[in-house]
């Protein structure tokens, strides 16, 4: 039958689930790591902790002394390495040296040399900084909390004092240089100002902006010729327009006659009183004889002919005037161009002129800006030197303390419930690491997929771990509902009714086969079928102490003399159910089973009973596992829940088909419901069927027994005997 593929990957639940599955190891781990954490911290020598605080002021005096225009960049990059640098200060051998002889450290610690005791402390000593805050901590660990807090407090002052030692040596070094950079300057400024001076009596300069600097470089803002030239400019711009708008004009009157002459002329801005005049004159004639044709008046009539000769006079007015616009508009054109010419001239001497008084003043202007530059950056040094002087003056106080170090009682290392915490972390941790790493590591079965998938058959039962012998606690167990429904799904299974011989086999021994088979045998039982018991298992027989009967006499027997079937089939105390023991191992149980007088026995068993259940040996040990699989109609393999590697398992079903078995199903046995959760909904009637105890024929409560354990007197089975004729009608 076909089986859908396992849904691929995990989910949350199935991580809990290993997490579940492997509980006992994942807290074996963490109680390991747990101690571990705890024994460590306690051998941990104890160190006490000193600490004092101190806010770093940056004093930038220096930087501020020497600053240029462009020394912004030097302050910014010296001030994201201050705190690093302060912490490479405070453990430097100066500092510490200090500390070292101020306390008498090389004898105090039997250290020999005065290197000695300064990797000694260092040990002891650790810096950090306060986030987004210029306070830093001088932590010093110690055997006793006194030692701890006058170390910490030793090697803080140790460290104010070079800071403030340095200070001032930089300060007094900073005011020696700008002394030394003032009188360079100054004598800078003076040579500029008497090379200004000089040019302004060469050139004849007239400057009277002596209150401030000088703004221009050409020297334009000193004379008019600039202003002038740039009017003349303006002004051949205005009459060249002129020019070529009058030009315009006259092209348009040359090219033009008659009433397009007339309305043309009349549409120029040149003042013509006579064309202003008459005109609209001329209009209006021309639409009065337009109206007196309208009216039905002939072309030749008199008021006709007398309206188109006034028409003509005015028209003759009319072009003797456009006449005097042309002339008037030609006169115009000479005058501009005449002008034109003028303006070119003065243009051109004033160009010469600005050109002379730029060559002329330009030195003086540069010279007049470098005295101007020189003297602003004098007068800021000297303001620089008079800040420098009262700030050398004033107290400086670099750095500031703000916690002075105190003995502490209690040990700052080991920190126990970090320690603890992180022993926890990491315990729990590497279980579930571990855990996960075991899970990929087991290639065993787990799933019902996975057994479906390998076998290619459905799974028939899942049987819960530790089951007991079902002869002993009767039908109203809960682990009885596991076996009806193996059961059941044999029957669902079984296509052929006479198919009723099934051999049960495993992979390995020790998977559960013999008390999966008494279990199943019991509840057929009591379901109604005729049901036949064999231990054919002739190696390590087992149903014998399940039923409480002597093996000393069996299938051997049977099958290896002339003992009569009655004599080694036995009834047991529950209805329905016989048994035939394996009875003595013989030399060759492979070829005992593999006879003619066996494949008779399961042939005429098949024909007196509804179920003939055999026990076979475990199919990859030994060959009577395949000697019994090809004699039964059907072979039921008991797999243990994660222990059988799927390997084993494609092997197990590989050698049912090569030995011409037909597998009708597989029961997953031993499945710990308490940790393997998915198998809940298969196993819900632990629930739904558990009953209060209940008591034997005799009053006395029926007990779980072990798989091994003897039953009582009252299910001692009959003894022995041969089967007679009503035996055999109730068989069939």
């Amino acid at each position: 039958m076909t089986r859908p593929a396992p849904e691929e990957g995990l989910h949350a639940r199935d991580y809990l689930q290993i997490i579940r599955n492997r509980l006992p190891i994942i807290l074996l781990t963490f109680a390991l790591v747990f101690l571990t954490a705890v024994a460590v911290t306690h051998i941990l020598p104890k160190e006490y902790l000193g600490r004092a605080s101190l806010e770093i002021v940056q004093n930038d005096e220096d930087l501020n002394v020497f600053q240029s225009p462009n020394g912004a960049a030097v302050a910014e990059l010296a001030q994201m390495n201050f705190i690093q640098t302060q912490f490479e200060i405070i453990s430097s051998q100066q500092t510490l040296y200090r500390v070292i002889e101020e306390n008498d450290l090389i004898s105090k610690w039997n250290a020999g040399t005065k290197q000695n005791a300064y990797r000694i402390l260092l040990k002891k000593l650790d810096t950090s900084a306060r986030r987004n805050t210029n306070i830093i901590d001088i932590e010093v660990y110690a055997d006793s909390p006194d030692e701890a807090s006058e170390l910490a407090n030793a090697i803080a002052k140790s460290y104010s004092d070079r800071r403030l030692e340095s200070e001032k040596a930089r300060m007094d070094k900073a005011l020696t240089a700008l002394n030394n950079e003032l009188e360079h300057q100054r004598e800078v400024v003076n040579g500029l100002r008497d090379e200004m001076l000089a040019l302004m009596r060469k050139y004849d300069v007239v400057d009277l902006d002596t209150s401030g600097r000088f703004t221009g470089l050409t020297g334009e803002a000193m004379t008019a010729t600039p202003r002038v030239l740039e009017q003349s400019e303006l002004d051949l711009y205005n009459n060249r327009q002129s020019i070529e708008k009058i030009r315009t004009q006259i092209e348009k009157l040359k090219n033009l006659s008659g009433d397009e002459l007339i309305e043309q002329a009349v549409s120029l801005d040149v003042a013509d009183v006579t064309v202003q005049e008459l005109y609209p004159q001329y209009l209006m004639e021309q639409k009065e004889k337009e109206k007196l044709l309208n009216d039905g008046l002939g072309p030749r009539h008199p008021k006709v002919l007398s309206m188109q000769a006034q028409a003509d006079k005015t028209r003759q007015l009319l072009e003797g005037g456009v006449e005097n616009i042309r002339r008037t508009l030609q006169t115009q054109l000479e005058i501009a161009e005449e002008a034109l010419t003028k303006i070119e001239t003065l243009h051109d001497q004033k160009a010469d002129e600005s050109m002379t008084e730029r060559e002329t003043h330009v030195a003086y202007a540069e010279a007049k800006n470098e005295y101007e530059t020189q003297r602003s950056n004098l007068q800021a040094m000297y303001e620089k030197l008079y800040q420098a002087k009262i700030d050398q003056n004033m107290t400086s106080t670099p750095i500031q303390v703000h916690e002075m170090a105190e003995p502490n009682p209690s040990p700052a290392k080991p920190n126990v419930p970090l320690n603890l915490i992180l022993g926890g972390i990491v315990g729990l941790g590497m279980g579930i690491g571990l855990a996960f790493f075991l899970e990929y590591m087991d290639n065993s079965v787990k799933t019902l997929e996975e057994v479906e998938n390998l076998m290619g058959v459905p799974v028939l039962a899942v049987v819960p771990e530790e089951v007991s012998i079902l002869l002993y606690d009767g039908p109203n167990s809960p682990d009885a509902e596991a076996y009806r429904i193996l059961r059941t799904n044999i029957e669902f299974n079984r296509r052929n009714t006479n198919a009723n011989a099934i051999s049960v086999t495993s992979g390995t021994p020790g998977e559960g086969k013999s008390t999966t088979l008494a279990n199943l045998a019991y509840v057929c039982a009591q379901g109604g079928y005729t049901t036949l018991l064999i231990d054919a298992d002739l190696r390590r027989p087992k149903l014998h102490h399940y039923l409480g009967y002597q093996n000393s006499v069996g299938l051997s027997n049977y099958l290896t003399s002339n003992v009569p079937l009655e004599e080694v089939v036995v009834r047991s105390h529950v209805d329905n159910l016989w048994f035939l023991p394996s009875g003595p191992a013989p030399e060759d149980p492979a070829g005992v089973l593999n006879s003619a007088k066996m494949t008779e026995l399961i042939d005429e068993m098949k024909s007196r009973f509804d179920v003939v259940l055999i026990d076979s040996p475990p199919i990859l040990g030994v060959s009577d596992a395949s000697v019994l699989t090809n004699l039964a109609d059907l072979t039921m393999v008991v797999i243990q829940h994660r222990k059988v590697p799927q390997k084993t398992l494609q092997r197990v079903r590989q050698s049912v088909e090569n030995a011409g078995g037909h597998m009708i199903g597989v029961v997953l046995n031993n499945v710990d419901l308490r940790s393997d959760g998915q198998y809940q909904y298969y196993t819900s009637y632990y629930t739904y069927y558990t009953q209060p105890k209940s008591t034997s024929r005799q009053g006395k409560p029926a007990s779980r027994r072990s798989k091994n354990q003897a039953p009582n007197s009252r299910m001692q089975p009959a003894n022995q005997f041969e089967l007679d004729e009503d035996d055999y009608n109730e068989l069939y």
